[in-house]
């Protein structure tokens, strides 16, 4: 059992725009009411709590640093998110983000380890007893380049984003998160 879960949040937690899809404005979660959960994430994040693992969520969300929303956006649907999970028993324990845009080259911005590590540092929780559940090829990189346990679900990517990861010795794959969360629990 890992001691701390880390998700991204779109694609894992809540719908999220297709990978393969070009970026365009109407692709991200731009306000409360466009953050749709995925089926049984939210009760699978209030099980992970239930049975004492620290869950936490990191995020790229470059529509900040594109000018398309403030930060007080992103918390307002932080704030959906959390209200959700409250009608389910669960919480967040915390949020860590990348406001930058893609050529930016932080550290921060997936694949690059940084939210990773940041909240792995702030938990006090080693890489060995972290997992990072992400739905993206840039996910599992950052999973891998901060030592954590990459895990990817099958949110609505194609059959290359699971050829990819396995390329790179990726070995747990669900379907989603609740399948994810089940195999964590039992």
């Amino acid at each position: 059992m890992y001691r701390l879960v880390l998700l991204d949040r779109d694609g894992v937690i809540n719908r999220g725009r297709p990978a393969r899809r070009p970026a365009h404005p109407d692709g991200y979660v731009l306000a409360p009411d466009a953050w749709l959960p995925i089926p049984r994430s939210l009760e699978a994040i209030a099980a992970l709590n239930a049975s004492g693992c620290s869950v936490a969520v990191c995020t790229n969300q470059s529509p900040i640093g594109r000018g398309m929303m403030s930060e007080g956006d992103l918390t307002a649907i932080h704030d959906h998110m959390r209200a959700a999970l409250r009608a389910v028993h669960g919480h967040i324990d915390g949020i860590f983000f990348c406001p930058h845009r893609p050529d930016e080259g932080c550290g921060c911005r997936k694949p690059k380890p940084g939210l990773l590590q940041a909240a792995m540092r702030d938990f006090g929780v080693p890489a060995g007893a972290t997992c990072f559940v992400g739905d993206m090829l840039s996910d599992m990189e950052a999973a891998i380049a901060a030592g954590c346990e990459p895990v990817l679900v099958l949110t609505g990517h194609d059959d290359a984003t699971e050829l990819e990861a396995r390329a790179l010795g990726v070995r747990h794959i669900y379907a989603d998160l609740a399948a994810a969360a089940e195999v964590f629990l039992a």
